[in-house]
């Protein structure tokens, strides 16, 4: 089949770009300097994972798939890894340089990263005594030799290395190497009244020379390898005696071993050095890159969070201001949840109104005499979660309670399993999903008995049931008590614990079997209306645009003449505004405070629009490869709310970037009031901005916007 890559590009490329997006941010001089320093942060921790998952997974694919091909851009997988290394090199120089600059202005307010030279003669004295006697005793320095073979080292862990000569004239070159210890703090905070602190790896570094005493130390530096982390779980073969809690286990297991991927140095390389870690790493030269800027940028978190425990004045002027969520327009908190969803359909909005209104429902249900069953689906949750609290506090009030743990969460699956055993043991139905297909699904469905019959309150969420994240990503959480919808939640679990992906459901729109091929149809009513002459439009939200069918049938919806609206957060394949092509469709990102992370699918305008919301990306492994839920919104109020939070969102000047047709992000113009979405979602001023009566109808604004 012959590809048209005219109007594509690359996911892993597109991606790359969105991470130079977030980078970005800490170069943005109305965000606070702490936050700033942040975003430096997620991009570096953003980085890591992107080479373990995606670049593992090419890697991979280099090994055994030689004629596999991007159906995006044409290239095959060592070509895309190439271009992803080449990249990656202008990344490292453009992260070094913002660094650079951040910390730089950080100073003028007493915080400052020092390196062993710039340390005062007190603070040398203060340091030496504290690697004396906290560090160096925890020390273990190897060299690799014929006693001591090639070691493995840990995945995304420092290390320090050594060329070194044995100091007896004789001039053969020796390797060495100290593995960081993960019990060591990562800096130390000097005294003072300033925050002067110098990173633990820098403290090792400059007493190599006392650690390799009987040596002549030639060249020494930080070094860190990333291995691939996409282990399958899928291919691995399990005993009649062994449950897939304990295979999950032994295949985690793999990850610390798995093939290098990226080799880092710090500051500089050495070329002999750089030469024997090549060679016995199995990588090529273009995996290595070289930083100037601190390897474990993970550093920061503590960092700030010292600043917020010792410098409260300090860390508000340099951080966000704190923001008390809004209470739900409807909800009275002082009422039983319970009997107010009874009446009302509710929308919530993460974080500008809190999860916690969720949990009071849970909460109150884990208590109430009439609750039969608790159902749910688990993807990620928090330490100490409330969510595992309450369906504990269920199980013990003698509500069956059943939930559906997905233990292959990238990441989280130590802590899944750590979950499904606490759950189990107290006497939860505890079950997994499918072999080949995740559950990413987010659904919790309340069986109550009310007289004679049942009565269901049904949640589903675009997010995870994770309070933590809750209060830095934007979701939305639906709560119903509506039938229909309660009957396809039944549906639902039944057919998840009867491992049947082929049910039908009334409102659900349901993957691997139905989601798609209903986008797909409703892409397609708007098509038709174009060719009638009739007004057409589209908006869709998510975070990632991969899955190829979905791209054709958006150009061949633009080629038609309806206007196309895309807020994608992160990989978007689809090049839009090119000529003839995909000329009407239009693409910007919002990144800011807060992770977006809601995914919205409206069709159509006014009283005929159909809105869903939905746990899925349009990405191949959301559509065809998982199990995730798309549910409609068919409450008048609800769909007038969801219809201006996109209108401002597509509004937004100041933390959207619009992509253009080679895929780069651009600022957008504007000459009138600076709008950031976010920022008013924030405030009541939400519902100022995008009153009910406007002077413009909904699909002329969106005309505008292509202007």
């Amino acid at each position: 089949m012959t590809r048209d890559y005219s109007f594509t590009q690359n996911r892993e490329l597109s991606w790359l770009k969105f991470n130079k997006r977030v980078l970005m941010e800490a170069e943005d001089k109305t965000v606070p300097l702490l936050e700033r320093l942040k975003f430096i942060s997620i991009f570096d921790s953003n980085l890591d994972e992107f080479c373990m998952v995606r670049c593992g997974t090419l890697h991979d694919i280099s090994n055994v798939n030689v004629k596999y091909i991007d159906n995006k851009s044409g290239l095959n997988a060592q070509e895309q890894l190439d271009a992803i290394f080449e990249q990656m090199t202008d990344l490292y120089k453009l992260k070094d340089n913002v660094y650079s600059n951040v910390c730089e202005k950080l100073e003028k307010y007493g915080i400052k990263e020092l390196t062993f030279n710039e340390l005062t003669s007190d603070e040398k004295k203060y340091v030496e005594e504290y690697f004396r006697d906290r560090i160096f005793p925890i020390l273990s320095p190897q060299l690799i030799d014929f006693q001591h073979p090639f070691p493995n080292f840990k995945n995304n862990a420092l290390n320090i290395v050594v060329v070194a000569t044995n100091g007896k004239g004789d001039k053969k070159l020796n390797f060495g190497f100290i593995k960081f210890p993960p019990s060591l703090e990562k800096m130390i905070i000097l005294p003072g009244e300033d925050i002067r602190f110098i990173l633990m790896e820098n403290v090792i570094l400059e007493y190599v020379e006392k650690i390799f005493k009987h040596f002549n130390i030639i060249y020494k530096t930080v070094m860190c390898v990333t291995r691939n982390a996409d282990v399958n779980f899928v291919h691995e073969q399990i005993d009649a005696e062994e449950n897939y809690r304990d295979l999950v286990k032994q295949v985690l297991k793999k990850r610390l071993r798995l093939a290098p991927i990226r080799l880092e140095f710090y500051k500089n390389q050495n070329k002999d050095l750089t030469s024997f870690l090549v060679k016995n790493l199995h990588i090529k030269d273009n995996q290595v890159q070289i930083s100037q800027s601190p390897l474990d940028m993970s550093y920061v978190y503590d960092l700030v969070d010292y600043i917020e425990d010792n410098r409260k004045t300090l860390f508000d002027k340099l951080s966000y201001k704190p923001f008390d969520p809004l209470v739900p327009q409807g909800l009275d908190l002082n009422k039983s949840i319970i009997t107010q969803v009874e009446n009302k359909d509710y929308l919530f909005s993460y974080p500008f109104e809190s999860m916690d209104n969720f949990l009071k429902l849970l909460k109150e249900a884990a208590k109430d005499p009439n609750v039969v069953s608790i159902k749910i689906t688990i993807y990620r949750l928090a330490k100490g979660s409330k969510i595992a609290q309450y369906l504990l506090e269920a199980v013990d009030n003698g509500i069956e309670v059943t939930a559906l743990i997905e233990l292959r969460a990238r990441f989280d699956e130590q802590h899944n399993i750590h979950y499904a055993e606490l759950l189990e043991e107290a006497g939860c139905n505890v079950i997994y999903g499918f072999e080949d297909y995740k559950v990413h699904s987010k659904i919790c469905l309340i069986t109550r008995k009310k007289g004679k019959k049942f009565e269901y309150i049904t949640q589903l969420g675009t997010g995870n049931y994770n309070e933590k994240t809750s209060k830095i990503y934007t979701d939305l959480s639906y709560i119903t008590s509506r039938q229909d919808i309660g009957e396809d939640a039944v549906k639902f679990f039944q057919n998840m614990s009867l491992d049947n992906l082929d049910g039908h459901y009334e409102k659900l729109i349901v993957s691997p079997t139905s989601f798609k091929s209903s986008i797909i149809s409703k892409i397609h009513e708007e098509i038709e209306k174009a060719k009638n002459g009739e007004n057409a439009c589209i908006i869709m939200k998510m975070n990632s645009l991969t899955d190829r069918e979905l791209i054709d049938l958006l150009k061949k919806a633009s080629k038609a003449g309806v206007k196309v609206n895309l807020i994608i957060r992160g990989i978007c394949c689809i090049l839009p505004g090119i000529p003839d092509v995909t000329e009407n469709i239009r693409v910007i990102s919002i990144v800011g405070r807060f992770l977006e992370h809601s995914r919205i699918y409206c069709f159509g305008e006014d009283d005929n629009r159909a809105i869903y919301l939905s746990s899925a990306d349009l990405m191949t492994r959301n559509t065809e490869k998982r199990v995730e839920i798309g549910f409609p919104i068919e409450d008048d109020k609800l769909k007038k709310r969801i219809i201006k939070m996109v209108e401002l969102m597509l509004s937004d000047n100041v933390k959207a970037r619009e992509i253009d047709s080679n895929g780069d992000y651009n600022k957008i113009a504007y000459t009138g009031e600076p709008i950031s979405s976010q920022d008013i979602f924030l405030t009541n001023q939400f519902y100022e901005k995008v009153p009910e009566a406007k002077k413009e109808s909904f699909i002329e604004k969106i005309k505008n916007l292509f202007k």
